[in-house]
């Protein structure tokens, strides 16, 4: 748990931070596409994470301070909460079709993102932070 929270210096995230961060990216933005409710939400993961920040909170914009109060999370929390993020996203994926992507998902971007895009903002950010943990 102590290792999970260690930051190599003072601008660095954690592994916790960073594994916390990109299951929170992917909860949010493939319920958002899928219509239903966030897997942090529904299955009790922010109350068993304990985190000092509002529910909704994904992490960005996250200050040095902040990354520094994400603490106390154990690999079984972290990969428990993983895993559930990508059987629901694999469920997801299984009901996309090619023509599907194309749609415009959001509309406060310039130019509007479609579901192709975000699906592939979502797995451009899980590869980095994977990559950087």
């Amino acid at each position: 748990t102590e290792e999970l929270a260690t930051r190599p210096d003072a601008r660095a995230n954690s592994l916790a931070w960073l594994v916390w961060h990109l299951t929170r990216v992917q909860d949010d933005h493939v319920a958002g596409v899928a219509g239903t409710e966030q897997i942090w939400s529904a299955d009790e993961w922010y109350e068993a994470f304990g985190l000092p920040f509002p529910e909704e909170d994904t992490g960005y914009g996250h200050s040095r301070k902040d990354v520094a109060r994400v603490r106390g999370l154990t690999a079984e929390l972290l990969t428990g909460y993983h895993a559930a993020v990508h059987e629901s996203t694999v469920r997801y994926l299984r009901t996309v079709a090619v023509k599907d992507l194309g749609q415009v998902v959001d509309r406060n971007w310039s130019p509007p993102v479609t579901l192709g895009v975000r699906l592939v903002s979502v797995l451009a950010d899980g590869l980095q932070h994977a990559g950087q943990a």
